[in-house]
């Protein structure tokens, strides 16, 4: 009867080892990411495009749900499809936007995300962000007066492949800053994706 209740006693607490081991084993969820937009707006009926270039971050509060993005962009006019006239600073209307979006609706395993780029390799959306992102314009408000200035929708989604999970970042904006950055993907690169512990 003894050697029975020890032999029970070590099987469950060799069961309650394995499977705290297994719950340790378990990969966090990243909740910090940045990284860098790096991609071209087109302007209608331009022979150029906008570029834009610059850092972002995401937060993912565990406790609410929701998540805060962040980005600071410089625009400015690509030097491509313009005269020689135009190749100088003064005619490339470079300018800066701050980009703020706080408690934003997450979603994961989206399937509204943009896809891949046609003849480049297929990622899956893993995380989406949608919510009001305020835009500032060399610091003033967006749109500039004598507009209005008023928040813009703004989806956020994070895209990885089989090697990198989170590799990916897309941002599509909606009225009115869509009518300065366009309706259309802009792309960008996740270089970092830390769990809350580092």
């Amino acid at each position: 009867m003894r050697n029975n209740s020890l032999r029970w006693i070590r099987c469950t607490a060799v069961f309650a080892l394995a499977l705290g081991a297994g719950v340790m084993a378990e990969p966090r969820m990243p909740v910090h990411f940045s990284g860098v937009i790096n991609d071209f707006t087109p302007i209608a009926g331009g022979t150029t495009a906008w570029e834009v270039r610059g850092p972002w971050s995401l937060k993912l509060d565990e406790d609410t749900g929701k998540a805060n993005f962040s980005a600071a962009l410089t625009m400015e006019l690509s030097v491509l499809g313009q005269s020689s006239a135009n190749v100088q600073a003064v005619a490339l209307a470079q300018h800066t936007h701050q980009i703020t979006m706080k408690e934003a609706t997450v979603t994961y395993n989206p399937s509204d995300c943009p896809a891949n780029a046609p003849a480049t390799p297929a990622y899956v959306s893993r995380i989406e962000l949608n919510g009001s992102a305020t835009v500032a314009a060399n610091g003033g408000p967006f749109p500039p007066p004598p507009a209005t200035p008023e928040p813009s929708q703004l989806q956020v989604c994070i895209d990885g492949g089989t090697d990198v999970a989170y590799s990916n970042v897309t941002l599509v904006f909606g009225t009115p800053a869509s009518n300065h950055f366009g309706s259309q993907v802009i792309h960008g690169v996740v270089r970092r994706a830390d769990d809350a512990h580092r």
